[in-house]
């Protein structure tokens, strides 16, 4: 009798899923960033400015690194990077415990386990996912994308759990154990930079390749500087949205929407709750736009997902203003929640269409590099993002200033997406 072999799963989703776990608990441990923000300030009594000044400095260090991360793979591997980024994070947060004031977090938090975030991030993902996927390319990296996503939904309300009910210390002790202990071994024994390294190649590749056929040789791809990089359309039309977008996401909303929704006098449910809803809904949002980007334009996803995330921010002006919609009262709970599902669709829903874009305008340059550089931009809109409504609150003792240039900045975006050209006319340089 013939025995049938149920089709082995390649391994590229083994790593797909490894690189989403590693997202889900670096990221999802920066992200928490905005659930300590109170607890810090009556802890060292100082202000919100002050706060903020750790997370503009977490950001700009995670930029600083973001093109170099690209260069560090080519020479030690994707394991060996988020192996150890995982546990700088890891002893870093376990090393918070002991704090005493807020310089020590600028330095604990703010530069040694950011450069575990920048090791530890979608520069990494995407070059795993480049490296790993020929086929549903988009679709991998905006699952990759939803482990970020994914962290925000488990880990932040987590923290906020854990802040209220054992204390922040108890909290960045838990998150550094996990980390140090489970997630860090995790990595190192099953993640391979390569297919070679398993002895078979990429999935899809077969498809496109002839079995004879040599891989293709990284280290033969051109690196362009910034500046020669800045002289491209394409490339300057996709950094300045990613730019916005990273100011408008992890420096804004991810940085201020808990301390709003307290200021806005929210309870800790329902603050619990947006920030559960708006991370779930990430997810959904981030793994349809992957989807879509192997089927439609994806500069016309960005388009879209800039204009519409413009829209979600007026939700929280009406918020804060108490304007009433069409005549009707609707109530701030409500409008709450709206915005965290809406908010949640297009908050890293760019990440997957940007990079699949950046990989067909630059698949004869070392896409790695590029990344990197987007993600710098990335990173810099994030740490102004987080700093700048921090000093205009203490200034001005409300978030809509901040909220009316990010929705500006939006509609900027959104128009220069819009302009891109298209991958079918893209020039080799």
């Amino acid at each position: 009798m013939k025995e049938h072999t149920k089709p082995k799963i390649h391994y590229a989703w083994f790593i797909l899923l490894l690189v989403f776990i590693a997202l889900l608990s670096s990221q999802g441990v920066r992200l928490s960033f905005g659930a300590f923000i109170t607890p810090w300030e009556e802890e060292f009594s100082t202000s919100r400015s002050v706060i903020s000044l750790v997370a503009f400095i977490s950001y700009i260090v995670f930029a600083i690194s973001q093109p170099y991360v690209g260069k560090l793979i080519d020479t030690y591997g994707i394991r060996t990077i988020f192996t150890i980024s995982s546990l700088i994070i890891g002893i870093s947060m376990i090393l918070t415990f002991f704090v005493t004031a807020p310089w020590q977090l600028m330095i604990l938090y703010g530069v040694i386990a950011s450069i575990g975030f920048g090791g530890s991030s979608n520069v990494v993902g995407s070059i795993a996912v480049a490296n790993w996927f020929v086929k549903k390319k988009g679709f991998a990296l905006g699952l990759m994308s939803a482990g970020t996503a994914a962290g925000q939904l488990l880990l932040v309300p987590l923290s906020l759990i854990l802040n209220e009910q054992f204390g922040w210390q108890t909290t960045v002790l838990l998150l550094g154990a996990f980390l140090t202990f489970i997630i860090s071994p995790l990595i190192y024994i099953f993640i391979r930079t390569y297919p070679s390294q398993k002895g078979i190649r990429a999935y899809g590749d077969a498809e496109t390749l002839k079995a004879d056929s040599p891989a293709p040789s990284k280290s033969t791809k051109q690196v362009l500087s910034i500046f020669q990089l800045l002289k491209r359309k394409e490339f300057l039309f996709l950094m300045f949205p990613f730019f916005v977008c990273g100011v408008t996401t992890t420096g804004l909303m991810d940085t201020h929407l808990i301390p709003f929704a307290q200021y806005c006098g929210f309870s800790p449910t329902m603050t619990g709750t947006a920030v559960s809803l708006l991370a779930g809904f990430n997810i959904l949002g981030t793994v349809l736009s992957g989807y879509l980007a192997d089927r439609w334009s994806s500069k016309y996803i960005l388009t879209f997902l800039y204009g519409f995330r413009a829209l979600t921010i007026v939700l929280l002006l009406v918020i804060v203003n108490n304007v009433t919609l069409f005549g009707f009262v609707i109530s701030q709970s409500h409008l709450l929640i709206l915005f965290a599902i809406s908010f949640g669709v297009v908050s890293f829903a760019t990440v997957a269409p940007t990079v699949k874009l950046a990989t067909d305008y630059f698949k004869d340059l070392s896409v790695g590099a590029v990344i990197g550089w987007l993600f710098l931009s990335h990173q810099v809109g994030s740490a102004l993002g987080s700093l700048i409504p921090g000093v205009l609150f203490e200034m001005t003792g409300g978030y809509d200033i901040s909220f009316i240039a990010s929705i500006l900045l939006l509609l900027i975006a959104s128009g220069m997406c819009m302009l891109l050209p298209s991958t079918k006319h893209v020039v080799k340089p």
